[in-house]
């Protein structure tokens, strides 16, 4: 598994912790009962029930390992980081081709473009990071390049 820092808010971890423990505590002794449920009807050859059974149990303990890893290696967002400068947990304002837009920075498990949530990871997130106000940027991403002047930091 990836050791490489997972930058996450407190909330976020909280929700990793609630979603491993929900997977450990629940969604893995209902496989394994279904699994046993599935062996009780004979030749697993032929046993759709077995099949999903084994396939779900596949991706619960996947979903268990990644959890592990992301919670092992996270790295708490700084809530009380300066106005200084863009750093993850910041939310920045700019003004670019679309008009202003404010794009908060988070780590990549809490990123949510469609919310304004962009990973320190994106393309535009590593392009603001370190930047002051007034500062512009250009974000290289495949349509082409995008200009964006940073207007505040909060």
């Amino acid at each position: 598994m990836n050791n490489k820092p997972t930058y996450i808010s407190r909330d976020g971890l909280e929700k990793l912790r609630q979603e491993l423990d929900e997977m450990v505590s629940l969604r893995r002794p209902e496989i394994a009962q279904r699994i046993h449920d599935a062996k009780e009807h004979g030749d697993l050859t032929e046993n759709a029930e077995y099949e999903d059974a084994k396939n779900e149990q596949a991706f619960v303990e996947g979903r268990i390992q990644q959890l592990e890893a992301l919670i092992k290696n996270a790295t708490l967002i700084d809530e009380n980081h300066g106005n200084d400068h863009v750093a993850i947990g910041s939310t920045v304002k700019v003004d670019g081709p679309d008009g202003k837009e404010s794009f908060t920075i988070v780590g990549s498990t809490e990123a949510r473009p469609t919310e304004g949530r962009i990973s320190n990871e994106s393309p535009v997130g590593r392009a603001l990071l370190g930047r002051k106000k007034g500062d512009k940027v250009t974000v290289q991403v495949p349509a082409g390049d995008i200009d964006y002047k940073i207007i505040q930091i909060s």
